[in-house]
């Protein structure tokens, strides 16, 4: 099992993250309108470090709990537009998670579809997972359909699932497995 960065799309580069990418990365995660449905909440410039650290480590995806994140580029122009993750959550299962956070201005051009599609053919492609999941806030209707039109199904909704921000919120889950990725057309 393996994977190779950078991904080219039509129109975007998928890549991992470098040093240069820090005021990017900034811009990102210190964003409330960005981390009102995550797990975490605005980040400071030095957690910021040490999250661009993380995401700059070479991650084998050999192991569970490896994240492999890469920035996601408008290739025409360079512009940071977000990232998405791969999860390793099981070897012995074949399973992963599949997350994503792009910038609000990115919204409603498609790059987030046309990012995800790729992460998921890398997780049932090249790292050979039988199923892949995402889990999100359900209040946030844009990753939901996201998840939809990518042919995830969702096969949860946790009433009060998680304690964030000071607040119950409920939690959906999707699914796909590597049967009907390779039924998508």
């Amino acid at each position: 099992m393996s994977y190779t960065l950078p991904i080219e799309t039509d129109r975007l580069t998928l890549r991992g993250y470098t040093e240069t990418d820090y005021d990017d990365l900034l811009k990102l995660q210190s964003n409330p309108d960005v981390t009102r449905y995550l797990l975490y909440d605005v980040r400071t410039p030095e957690q910021v470090k040490e999250a661009l650290a993380g995401r700059m480590a070479d991650v084998a995806m050999d192991r569970d709990g490896q994240a492999l994140t890469a920035a996601v580029i408008l290739r025409d122009t360079g512009v940071h537009l977000g990232e998405v993750t791969m999860f390793m959550n099981s070897i012995e299962q074949r399973t992963g998670e599949l997350g994503y956070v792009f910038h609000p201005e990115s919204a409603g051009h498609g790059y987030a579809t046309e990012a995800t599609v790729e992460l998921l053919r890398v997780g049932f492609e090249e790292l050979g997972m039988h199923r892949i999941i995402a889990r999100l806030d359900a209040r946030n209707d844009a990753s939901a359909n996201l998840l939809k039109r990518l042919g995830l199904r969702q096969e949860a909704h946790f009433v009060q699932n998680e304690y964030l921000k000071d607040e119950w919120t409920d939690e959906l889950v999707f699914a796909m497995l590597k049967a009907e990725w390779d039924k998508r057309s």
